[in-house]
């Protein structure tokens, strides 16, 4: 579990310093863009009230969106505490509860989650911007679908005929 709470911490940390970088020290609310690498890497500020690539920003979903996500944390955090798992289930655990829990505190300090990264290519302009917590979760998502569960099972009792 150890890892679960470290990498948490660490997830959340970053986010949080990132999202306070762009905002205080880039300025980017005011900016609204920073070419980073033009034309893949760009900042660009968006304000999030919704789910994903703005799902539900039309109305007020914050204190939804924050009880889900509580609600989700608990729920990996307890599943992964009763079934055991490996170190990297664990790890990947602790990606999607950091970064939830960043986009938590988005929306309890500024009321939507700040969003600011925008990667573009090909030709093709992405019309929408994410943070490295939406980054986290996705990769702690995929891993505890994809990682193998390696605990070892208890051998079920054999009965003779």
């Amino acid at each position: 579990m150890r890892y679960l709470f470290i990498t948490g911490f660490l997830v959340f940390v970053f986010d949080q310093i990132t999202k306070w970088f762009v905002l205080h020290e880039l300025n980017l609310e005011v900016q609204r863009q920073i070419d980073v690498f033009p034309p893949y890497l760009t900042f660009r500020m968006a304000w999030n009230k919704g789910i994903n690539f703005g799902l539900g920003a039309n109305f007020d979903a914050r204190l939804w969106l924050i009880g889900l996500s509580v609600l989700i944390s608990v729920a990996v955090f307890i599943w992964l505490w009763r079934s055991g798992g490996s170190k990297w289930t664990y790890i990947a655990g602790g990606f999607l509860v950091g970064g939830a829990m960043a986009n938590v505190l988005d929306r309890l300090i500024y009321g939507a989650v700040a969003d600011f990264l925008n990667v573009s290519c090909c030709g093709i302009e992405n019309p929408y911007a994410f943070n490295f917590a939406d980054v986290a979760i996705f990769i702690g998502a995929i891993g505890l679908a994809f990682l193998p569960d390696t605990t070892p099972k208890p051998q079920r009792p054999k009965f003779e005929k």
